[in-house]
């Protein structure tokens, strides 16, 4: 047997194991387009009094996107329009955009992890009835991995864990800096943004590889 034959035979071994112990298979892919999570009293504001959000498209963790949708519209008056609502509602309204949408809006949305909004962009949500000007609450969302703790036990990693992340393709690319968040409620799900997919030639339901 050729020392090249031996060598492919035992990344084929490696690889195998390395699976079996949670050191890669695959994750799938969800990429998160721009959206909107509302208090109560926001939804009453832009929909009316008394006003209950209804329900689309069940999603993870509880969540689901809604039927609703607003336009956003920055200082410097740019808008976004059919911005996607999803519930149910939250403590505090949050806006989630992309890089590319932050700059078409010219706010200066951070980098941030969903519900750190302290000192972030703001702006106009335009509903149905009427308008909520925010002070603060537009991010960029940094991306992550949900898992439910058997997945999170099977890949070897912990929630508040960062690693790496690879994609196959036309155009290979590694995510560092991912984020494991782990909950009972999760399924196992990369989340990207629209950027994110685009520059990679990846879409929702592709399958990528935890690395670490």
């Amino acid at each position: 047997m050729e020392n090249n034959d031996i060598a492919y035979i035992t990344k084929l071994v490696v690889d195998t194991l390395n699976k079996a112990q949670g050191q890669g298979g695959d994750i799938p892919v969800g990429v998160s387009a721009r959206h909107i999570h509302l208090t109560q009293q926001d939804v009453e504001a832009l929909f009316g009094a008394g006003y209950q959000l209804t329900k689309k498209k069940e999603l993870m963790g509880g969540q689901y996107a809604c039927n609703e949708t607003v336009a956003i519209v920055s200082p410097r008056m740019k808008i976004i329009e059919n911005v996607r609502v999803l519930g149910p509602v939250r403590k505090a309204t949050q806006v989630e955009i992309s890089a590319t949408d932050s700059m078409k809006l010219g706010v200066a949305a951070p980098l941030r992890k969903s519900g750190n909004t302290a000192g972030s962009a703001g702006l106009t949500i335009v509903g149905t009835k009427g308008t909520v000007v925010l002070k603060e609450g537009c991010i960029v969302a940094a991306r992550h991995i949900h898992m439910s703790p058997a997945d999170a036990q099977r890949f070897g990693v912990k929630d508040g864990d960062f690693v790496s992340v690879k994609t196959g393709g036309e155009r290979p690319t590694v995510y560092g800096a991912v984020k494991i968040r782990v909950d009972p409620s999760f399924t196992l799900e990369m989340h990207i943004d629209t950027d994110e997919a685009n520059a990679a030639c990846i879409k929702t339901g592709t399958a990528v590889e935890l690395v670490k």
